[in-house]
């Protein structure tokens, strides 16, 4: 049988071709789809009892004649449509799929970053990117709970003696979308560490993005959340103080590696020359070359004529 082809060593710094970039994300998608698919199969089985879970933030009327539909403090639960119930069912399962399997998702993004990274700064990114899914999940029980508080505010603004009807799917739609949404915003301290490990970004920079920052966040929480202001507080105010902490951490990571590298000069600036004398090695004797033999030269007699084009001893 044919030996198999040696595997190519990696570079310490993590440099690869175009073509071996590409076929790692290739690597790590098929990876986070082996652990997709199992787990969306899964909540396949248990749709039912997920969208029921799912819809539990709407309070429920017992019907359109119920005194509190009237007043417009519940609604009406209903799946309009022949293929809504498959839609539906279909909905469930991939989005929980999603949210299950974020863990591995996370892991597999973080090993595609981790090549850029120096090798003494890898131990430290595996320690932030161990908050990945505590940070996911946090953000996604935020958005399950900010669900309860914002269905009834929004249904407060109907019309008087309106009755509201929400369907099945657009109730589990949102909420899935929210739970996504807040899980990835929770992210973003995460993703600006990273870059500040592999020395992408300092800390003074990210500091000085801050009145952007807080913009886009605010930005951010009014396309995701479901149009209510509490919604949007409930987003945006973790989300700025994780930034804010993000940019500490940075500071404080920024001040290590230049107590370890010693202080940076400007482009324009000149670094201080050591000019202090070192002490000399000691002089080795060298042992001066034997002369050869001369004849001597008597009175009258001619000079003797020496053996090539030289007429001394060199």
């Amino acid at each position: 049988m044919p030996r198999s082809a040696r595997k190519t060593p990696k570079d310490p710094e993590g440099r690869m071709p175009l073509v071996d970039h590409l076929r790692e994300l290739r690597n790590r998608l098929v990876k986070s789809l082996l652990a997709f698919i199992p787990l969306m199969i899964v909540a396949l089985c248990f749709a039912k009892d997920i969208g029921e879970f799912l819809s539990l933030p709407v309070p429920r009327c017992h019907g359109e004649f119920d005194p509190a539909a009237q007043a417009s403090k519940c609604a009406v639960l209903s799946q309009t449509g022949l293929t809504s119930p498959f839609t539906t069912f279909v909905k469930v399962g991939v989005g929980t799929g999603l949210i299950a399997s974020a863990p591995v998702w996370l892991y597999q993004l973080w090993a595609f970053i981790a090549p850029g990274l120096h090798r003494s700064e890898k131990k430290y990114a595996i320690s932030a990117v161990a908050l990945g899914t505590p940070l996911f999940l946090a953000g996604g029980y935020l958005a399950y709970w900010v669900l309860p508080h914002a269905v009834p505010l929004l249904l407060s603004f109907s019309v008087d003696g309106s009755v509201n009807y929400i369907t099945v799917d657009d109730m589990i739609g949102m909420t899935v979308k929210l739970v996504l949404a807040f899980g990835l915003a929770f992210q973003l301290p995460l993703l600006l560490i990273l870059l500040n490990m592999g020395g992408v970004v300092s800390g003074v920079r990210m500091l000085g993005w801050w009145r952007g920052m807080v913009m886009g966040i605010a930005i951010f929480a009014a396309i995701v959340t479901p149009t209510d202001p509490l919604s949007m507080i409930a987003l945006q105010v973790p989300l700025t103080a994780l930034y804010f902490a993000a940019v500490g951490f940075a500071l404080l990571n920024d001040r290590r590696r230049r107590r370890r590298q010693g202080p940076e000069l400007d482009d324009d600036e000149a670094s201080s020359l050591d000019l202090t004398p070192e002490p000399l090695a000691p002089v080795e004797p060298v042992a001066a070359p034997a002369l050869p033999e001369q004849p001597s030269e008597g009175v009258g007699t001619a000079p003797a004529r020496h053996a090539g084009p030289y007429d001394d001893a060199t």
